[in-house]
């Protein structure tokens, strides 16, 4: 008898669907219609008559991969790889199974429901052209938070001109990867160099400029100190000759005669 009760207990068991924290159940019944009740997270749900599907409602992760949108300055990008994390309101689980088209929806590899996936999908790509558009090329890669900020944008708006925004939520729009075009990085490598080659000729030209006023300078100085010497030789004669200086200091690099007079 026991045997019986723990192998009866065993199929129950095994018959019940356990809905996991982050998800959300409907039950079919064994007429295939959907109950419009939410299973909540933690509740044992058989599966002996009818059946339950589950439904992640929290953090899902949308990834696009591999889109060219344009610029503003005509540039197609070579690639732009993005993810939009969205959530589900639970309460509104049941409505958006039964009331919207199943092609809106995707399944995961645990066979879960994915719901509004593949809508997102096609939302969210159209609102990540629209954000990239608003940029030239160059600048998108430093324009990335502008570019999420932008998506998350114009994703809300669209669900909100379909009465979604009450039914899914977006958590966080990621740039993971942005890549101009080839060509145009090529293009501005060598504007780039240009500029550095005019800069480095521009300074070889002040240089030149300095150097050719400090020779200036000093073949004017020359002159200066010739005119100076001479002076003082004819200030330390006329002393001499008028009996004012009976001591005479000599330059270096005299080569006249002074006549020393009593």
């Amino acid at each position: 008898m026991k045997i019986l009760l723990l192998i009866l207990l065993s199929l129950v068991l095994g018959a019940c669907e356990r809905i996991e924290t982050g998800e959300v159940g409907l039950r079919i019944g064994f007429d295939k219609q959907v109950n419009t009740t939410e299973l909540q997270p933690g509740s044992f749900n058989q599966t002996i008559i009818g059946s339950v599907l589950t439904f992640p409602v929290r953090d899902i992760a949308l990834n696009l991969d591999d889109m060219h949108p344009q610029t503003s300055d005509n540039s197609t990008l070579d690639d732009l790889d993005i993810t939009v994390i969205y959530s589900i309101n639970p309460a509104m689980v049941g409505e958006i199974y039964t009331t919207k088209s199943r092609a809106f929806h995707a399944r995961d590899d645990q066979g879960d429901i994915l719901l509004m996936y593949n809508y997102l999908t096609t939302v969210a790509r159209s609102a990540v052209y629209k954000a990239t558009a608003r940029h030239e090329a160059l600048k998108t890669i430093a324009a990335r938070s502008e570019i999420e900020a932008d998506t998350a944008k114009f994703i809300v708006a669209a669900l909100a001109d379909e009465k979604l925004d009450g039914s899914l939520s977006i958590t966080k729009v990621q740039v993971r990867n942005i890549q101009p075009a080839k060509n145009i990085i090529a293009s501005a490598n060598a504007v780039i160099t240009a500029q550095n080659n005019l800069k480095a000729k521009q300074v070889e030209v002040e240089i030149a400029r300095k150097e050719a006023e400090r020779l200036s300078l000093l073949s004017s100085n020359a002159h200066n100190v010739r005119y100076m010497e001479a002076k003082a030789l004819q200030d330390i004669a006329e002393g001499v000759r008028d009996g004012k200086v009976h001591s005479v200091v000599v330059p270096y690099d005299f080569k006249g005669i002074i006549n020393i007079g009593k």
